[in-house]
């Protein structure tokens, strides 16, 4: 017996952000990188191409964003430009767009929003930190911040 009919799928692994706080941040993230998905099998099956850059390259837009999360700049490559972050991430939810009514997780991908406006688990981490400058009530408001809106 050969290979014949045995199907072969490569992981993906997204290691793009650390550990969401809640759960409707975690399913937003996780819905996005599902449409990232379909939009990039859309278009190859389209026959239309996309640039993959160098993992030097992206790794210094990981650096970037876990150094100065949603406030920062990253890099655009197309523009070869910094440009605001929260601005990438509007363009990012342009492009998947298309997908998301096939998909049926606009409510999902509408979250992003919520995040962009309300900053991210650590953000708001952090503000409580300053505010208290006590670790057991940052780890109090995670307890009670995991299950919100569920």
């Amino acid at each position: 017996m050969g290979s014949e009919g045995t199907s072969f799928f490569n992981t993906v692994e997204f290691r793009i952000c650390d550990i969401p706080m809640t759960v409707d941040e975690t399913i937003a993230i996780a819905a996005l990188f599902q449409a990232i998905c379909a939009r990039i099998y859309m278009l190859r099956s389209k026959n239309l191409n996309y640039i993959q850059y160098s993992r030097a390259l992206i790794n210094e837009n990981k650096w970037r964003a876990s150094r100065y999360g949603l406030d920062g700049y990253l890099i655009d490559f197309g523009k070869e430009e910094e440009v605001n972050t929260r601005a990438l991430i509007y363009e990012l939810l342009d492009f998947v767009d298309p997908v998301i009514p096939h998909l049926g997780s606009r409510h999902r991908i509408d979250y992003v929003h919520k995040i962009l406006e309300n900053g991210t688990g650590a953000d708001r981490q952090l503000a409580v930190f300053e505010e208290s400058k006590d670790l057991t009530q940052v780890a109090k408001f995670i307890s009670n911040s995991f299950l919100e809106g569920v």
